[in-house]
């Protein structure tokens, strides 16, 4: 069923052409979803109240743990899903997509469950303080209580139709909802619509969320006789074989990213003790930042099912190639986007927002958070590379050394250093002993193959 344009492109393809073809509509849906987030800042950011804009910032840590789940049965499944592939196994497609679908939705309902009985403690833990507590509720009850459920599952739907190679329907299932939350930001958010400030970004958030989802189904349905993604229940069949592929990738991959969040939290904490203004300034540097981040990402996500196809069929030849030709490209893209955020670094900031102090703030952290751009990309490189051809401890193994290792001390020893502005530059330190590591790693791997 896989069409033989697919096909050319896993396995005959010029190397620069499968990246591009496979990474650009991931890239474009990848900053499609930044720009939506940023939205929220922006529009927030009109009010010119930091509580408002703090409120967005401490939920960060929750809706960023949404992607424990996502990379758990998105990144999980579409491994698997890719790797069976390659090996001709469809019969297995079919059924690690059910069970992937299923487990999602299972889940993401747990998520809110938890959320809502346990929401008090979790507030104070976010690093709330009695001025941001009660916008910071409004925003996590539509973003995460009601809206946990769909967020989630339209981006494992997306992984799952990647992983056979539709990066453009992909990226159009996940673009269709970022587009219809930046038109209903300032209607919500606004004081001329229903000026419901965070919480209206919640609600634009939770509404476009939906409509995501929406369309992969609709996809799916259309799409019934093309498609190896499976939703049937009848094909929901947790074996120990299935389970065991999707966890052994998805596991190390979701505790990777709720490292993200504990580091994300520890962070804002810390950043609390300087008050409201500086924690806004904060979540909007790390916004900016998220962009390119969001760019390497989205490209070491983009190559996954090529990598994967290739490792599983035998042509490791190609799939090395696929992996050089993918670092040179995105390394010289971040290191000029890199100097761009440091030179402008206040004008990056003013485009959000016009309060003065958060500015001044804002510049600063941004300036320390660039530098590490290009040293990220290897890390999610080989993290990508790691997850794509089923090695999950090794991609475990650097989420630990970022997070718990170095990132976390060097936040701590760097605000003693420098109270406020020297946490920013922990993530330089972290990624550049990182990214040696990856390159090491990789290296290794490629002589052994």
């Amino acid at each position: 069923m896989i069409e033989d344009k697919k096909l050319y492109l896993f396995e005959k393809a010029p190397v620069s052409k499968a990246v591009m073809a496979m990474s650009v509509p991931t890239i474009i849906s990848s900053l499609v979803m930044v720009i939506y987030n940023l939205a929220d800042t922006y529009f927030v950011g009109m009010l010119n109240d930091p509580i408002q804009n703090a409120a967005v910032t401490l939920s960060a840590p929750v809706l960023l743990a949404f992607n424990a789940v996502n990379n758990l049965f998105g990144i999980g499944t579409s491994s698997m899903m890719s790797r069976a592939l390659g090996r001709k196994e469809y019969d297995t497609v079919r059924k690690a997509s059910a069970v992937g679908f299923y487990c999602t939705v299972l889940f993401s309902f747990l998520f809110s469950v938890i959320y809502i009985t346990g929401r008090e403690p979790l507030l104070v833990l976010l690093g709330t303080a009695e001025d941001t507590v009660a916008a910071t509720a409004e925003y996590m009850k539509w973003t995460v209580a009601f809206g946990a459920m769909p967020a989630i599952l339209n981006v494992v739907m997306a992984y799952m139709v990647r992983s056979e190679g539709s990066t453009m329907h992909a990226s159009i299932g996940t673009m269709s909802g970022c587009v219809l939350n930046i038109l209903l930001d300032p209607i919500f958010i606004l004081p001329w619509g229903f000026n419901m400030g965070a919480a209206g970004a919640g609600f634009a958030t939770f509404i476009s969320n939906c409509a995501a989802c929406l369309y992969f189904f609709c996809l799916l349905f259309v799409r019934r006789k093309k498609t190896y993604v499976c939703v049937d229940p009848r094909m929901l069949r947790p074996t120990r074989e299935i389970m065991r592929e999707i966890c052994g990738v998805g596991i190390p991959a979701a505790i990777q990213n709720l490292l993200n969040v504990v580091g994300m939290t520890v962070l804002n904490n810390f950043t609390s003790f300087y008050g409201s203004s500086a924690v806004a300034a904060m979540g909007i540097a790390q916004k900016i930042d998220m962009v390119p981040m969001n760019v390497a990402f989205g490209f070491s996500q983009g190559i996954m099912p090529l990598i994967s196809y290739n490792y599983a069929s035998g042509d490791r030849d190609r799939m090395k190639r696929t992996i050089v030709f993918s670092a040179k490209l995105t390394i010289a893209v971040l290191t000029i986007v890199a100097a761009s955020f440091f030179i402008g670094s206040d004008f990056w900031m003013g485009m959000f927002i016009q309060n003065k102090e958060i500015i001044q703030y804002g510049a600063s952290f941004l300036r320390g958070l660039c530098l590490a751009l290009p040293f990220f990309n290897m890390d999610f490189l080989a993290i990508g590379v790691f997850q794509a051809v089923g090695m999950g401890k090794k991609a475990f193994f650097f989420a630990i050394l970022r997070k718990i290792i170095m990132e976390i001390p060097a936040i701590y020893l760097l605000n003693m250093c420098v109270p406020l502005y020297g946490m920013a530059y922990a993530q330089l330190v972290t990624e550049v002993i990182l990214a040696a590591a990856a390159v090491l790693v990789l290296r290794k791997m490629f002589r052994k193959n």
